[in-house]
């Protein structure tokens, strides 16, 4: 490849094993263009992971900085070679972006988080290790192994997981093989997690202390597996020293290769050939830490007490090709200096209780041993200290990462900051120059013209409408003296919108069903050039959803609706800002679409109703099934007017082929089609569609039967299904069909009430209405005129587990949208119907009880 090529590459796939497929991708496109044949001009790279979807932009540079990069075993096996195999490693959006803009990483482990500590102070100070990385620059990757999939960077629900699952086991180098096999979930140890962190190419690693010889190790050769990894693996371990119920001696004697190894009280230092590892004071003094305490008695030939210095070390061993790590040693914080060296008096106490009865003898009980009896001694005052130990080893190997990652940068091709020099293996004369990625906060999708990039895979699913940013305030109090004043309280950000949350959650939810194929949802909005807009963008890259079919207009405010709530969490006012939707011009759009070619189009009520129409019409024309989603009560008629200028809009194929509103909208929406201003119930072709379903008595008595059954067999507190009769909700959806062959009626805690038109008689003929089932079947007079009304009873929910419930509802749609992706037939199936219904309601509970508008633990898995 030319050094200083910038060309970019495109490679879309989606699925539980989407990334080991997008990484084999990659890596043909790279032996094609070894092998001579040309790049293509593609623009962005992009993967999911099976639980949360993910992307991360790579240029050509970037691709070939994948195949080449040596990890630093030996054995020479890199993390493309380990996805070639289709090993089961998922890395989370955040952290793929940052390694593939070298941006800086810390690794954590999560073995403190299943064994290392009880609850809630092993979520607290996982929780507490990640911001204070974030506070130093970089970016945590907390690693662990989650159903047995190796997790770089875990999403905070995936940590609660960890913190509170029973189950979990402690992930050592001996058994990853057998907790992955199995698919169970594990908190890794150091040596796991440094395994792990070299294989993503992580090269700082942040943790508490470091394992070794055991007490009686000269004995019973009982030694950690840590020091073994730290020679096999180029990654810095930040930690408090060694664990102070440990030979401390003699795991420096093991660990490093000539280290002068002085005891405070001897004049005569001796010299051990070990491992080879480098271990380094991070202090002013040369003394060794002994985790409680400041000064192990043991010194270090080397020292260094600034982040820049310690980042050197690590990046002259990159340089040279070196395959081991280093060691530095952090001490206790001086405020927890006084409380740790009581602790080591009680460490100190154990250990000449174990040499007395023995049990320092007793090879691999004297540890568990010890540490029982430090936690009798100090009545379990070692916590406190723990956390803060490893609070402090997270703060220093945040530094030292963000430090290194400008020696990275300082080394590009040609001067382009960010970049660094990497080798093919086996060829110090291919020189790659690095990674060039465009930043996405400066990418502009678009303007007066459509910029994105004409090799952009193609999207079968494509929704249009809003993405806005959601800026909710939450006063403490709700005093009459807070009026014209500011209130304390707290601010968020988030994103939101319909149409953005729909796309997410079809975006998390589709799985590739085919090697090589792109992410199949593509969202359209407008977002202003400002900084809210930049936030759009560059949030959305991080949740992995695609980014060009953002449109940006440069004179226009990026959509935000601003919501003040009470302290119990009521709206009480608030701004909505959403102009901006309204000027997304018709002809764009319309260019995507015929570029993409899509399956389903997903429209929101936000589009205007001019766009609305030119929309409707372009689908109809190219038979692309649509979605309305009606929004609110006010917008949900804004797509009447297309409907009526349709030109027979009562054909064998209804207008709009799906449409989702809740009870309030569905009567709010009959009662506009009844209206003089459309009048599209007094359309002859309207007339002759309602007559040809021949809506029978027959029809109603099944249907008063059906309204005495209960919303829910589990919990009669829900009442009975009277309210389709009582409320007009049948009457009202079949009225409807004509206009939407499928209603998908959101009852709230009710459940879902489909009322539908069916066209592809090839299943429905041969059902009838079945009460026991919530079921009724009308036959009309032609194979082509057959109405279902089904119920879909609700999912059992908690109230109190209830976080969020502003996009539940659109979380419920993308989740429609991702099944009828699998399933183009789903609707003319009984029971595909029914099961995508309820992954649909599974979705939807997810994001109730997640705090943001998507829940991010939304994965391909529950739509299957």
């Amino acid at each position: 490849m030319p050094s200083g090529s910038t060309q970019t590459a495109s490679i879309d796939v989606a699925g539980e094993e989407s990334m080991e497929v997008w990484m084999q991708s990659a890596l043909a496109v790279v032996a094609r263009s070894r092998a001579g044949a040309s790049f293509p001009k593609w623009s962005s790279t992009s993967f999911h992971k099976s639980s949360t979807p993910m992307t991360c932009r790579l240029s050509t540079q970037a691709l070939w900085r994948l195949s080449a990069r040596n990890y630093g075993a030996k054995r020479s096996f890199s993390l493309v070679e380990s996805l070639r195999r289709n090993a089961p490693i998922d890395i989370h959006p955040e952290v793929a972006d940052a390694l593939a803009n070298n941006k800086p990483v810390v690794a954590l482990e999560t073995a403190l988080v299943t064994n290392g500590m009880p609850y809630p102070e092993n979520l607290e100070t996982a929780r507490s290790e990640e911001r204070i990385v974030r506070t130093t620059g970089s970016i945590p990757a907390t690693i662990a192994v989650l159903g047995g999939r190796i997790k770089i960077g875990l999403e905070d629900a995936e940590v609660e997981h960890l913190a509170t699952a029973k189950s979990a086991v402690k992930v050592s180098r001996r058994d990853i093989g057998p907790v992955i096999s199995q698919r169970m979930d594990g908190g890794t140890t150091i040596s796991a997690t440094l395994i792990f962190a070299a294989l993503a190419g992580i090269k700082v690693f942040a943790t508490g202390g470091l394992g070794g010889v055991h007490r009686g190790g000269e004995n019973t050769m009982d030694v950690s597996a840590d020091l073994h990894e730290l020679s096999r693996y180029p990654v810095g371990l930040v930690s408090a020293g060694v664990k102070s119920i440990l030979d401390i001696g003699r795991t420096l004697e093991y660990l490093v290769g000539l280290f002068l190894v002085i005891r405070a009280s001897s004049t005569h230092p001796y010299e051990q050939e070990t491992l080879g590892v480098p271990v380094i004071s991070y202090s002013k003094t040369n003394d060794f830490p002994a985790f409680f305490s400041t000064k192990s008695g043991f010194k270090t030939p080397w020292r260094v007490d600034d982040p820049a210095s310690a980042a050197n070390i690590l990046f002259t061993q990159w340089q040279l090709g070196m395959n081991n790590g280093a060691l530095f040693g952090v001490p206790i914080p001086e405020e927890y200096e006084a409380a740790g060296a009581k602790l080591q008096e009680a460490v100190d106490l154990a250990v000449a209780e174990a040499d007395q009865n023995g049990v320092s003898k007793r090879g691999k009980e004297a540890t568990p041993w010890l540490l029982r009896r430090v936690a009798e001694l100090t009545a379990g005052g070692s916590l406190k200290s723990n956390i803060a130990l490893i609070e402090n080893t997270a703060l220093v190997g945040g530094r030292i990462a963000a430090e290194y990652a400008k020696l990275v940068g300082s080394q590009s091709d040609g001067g382009d900051t960010g970049t660094a020099h990497y080798f093919e293996r086996g060829s110090s004369q291919n020189v790659i120059s690095g990674l060039v990625a465009p930043n996405p906060t400066t990418r502009v999708a678009e303007v007066a013209v459509d910029l994105a990039p004409a090799s952009d895979p193609p999207a079968e699913l494509i929704i249009v409408g809003c993405a806005a940013i959601d800026i909710s305030a939450t006063t403490v109090t709700d005093s009459i003296l807070d009026l014209h004043s500011t209130s304390p309280g707290s601010v968020e950000m988030s994103l939101g919108g319909v149409a953005r949350n729909i796309a997410e959650a079809a975006h998390r939810l589709s799985g590739s069903h085919s090697t090589g194929s792109p992410s199949k949802a593509l969202l359209i909005s407008p977002v202003g050039d400002d900084a809210f807009g930049r936030v759009i963008l560059e949030e959305t890259k991080l949740i992995g959803m695609r980014d060009d079919g953002l449109i940006q207009l440069p004179k226009a405010r990026s959509a935000v609706c601003n919501m003040l709530l009470s302290s119990t969490g009521n709206l009480t006012g608030g701004v909505a800002d959403m102009d901006i939707i309204k000027s997304l011009p018709a002809d764009m759009i319309l260019r995507k679409l015929a570029k993409h070619h899509p399956a389903i189009v997903a429209l929101d009520a936000n589009l205007s109703e001019q766009t609305l129409k030119e929309l409707l019409k372009y689908c109809n024309v190219n038979t692309i099934d649509v979605l309305f989603e009606p929004t609110s009560i006010v917008k949900s008629t804004s797509i009447f007017s297309a409907i009526a200028s349709s030109p027979d809009f009562s054909a064998q194929r209804s207008p709009v082929s799906y449409a989702t509103p809740n009870l309030l909208e569905l009567a709010h929406m009959y009662q506009a089609a009844r209206d003089d201003v459309f009048e599209l119930t007094s359309h002859p072709s309207w007339w002759q569609t309602i007559d040809n379903f021949a809506i029978s008595h027959q029809f109603r008595m099944e249907l008063e039967h059906l309204a005495r059954r209960p919303v829910s067999d589990e919990d009669n507190s829900k009442g009975t299904l009277s309210f389709l009769l009582a409320d007009g909700i049948a009457q009202m959806a079949i009225n409807l069909l004509p206009f939407f062959s499928s209603l998908i009626i959101k009852c709230g805690d009710r459940g879902l009430v489909l009322v539908l038109r069916i066209s592809d008689p090839a299943k429905w003929s041969k059902e009838y209405s079945n009460v026991h089932r919530r079921r009724i079947v009308a036959h009309g007079k032609t194979e082509q005129d057959i109405v279902v009304l089904q119920h879909i009873p609700p999912l059992p929910l908690a109230k109190d587990s209830i976080k969020n419930v502003t996009g539940a509802g659109d979380t419920l749609v993308g989740s429609l949208l991702s099944s009828l992706l699998r399933h183009p037939d789903m609707f003319s199936d009984p029971d595909l119907l029914f099961n995508g219904m309820h992954a649909a309601q599974t979705a939807a509970i997810m994001t109730l009880q997640s705090r943001k508008a998507v829940s991010p633990l939304l994965s391909p898995i529950i739509s299957r």
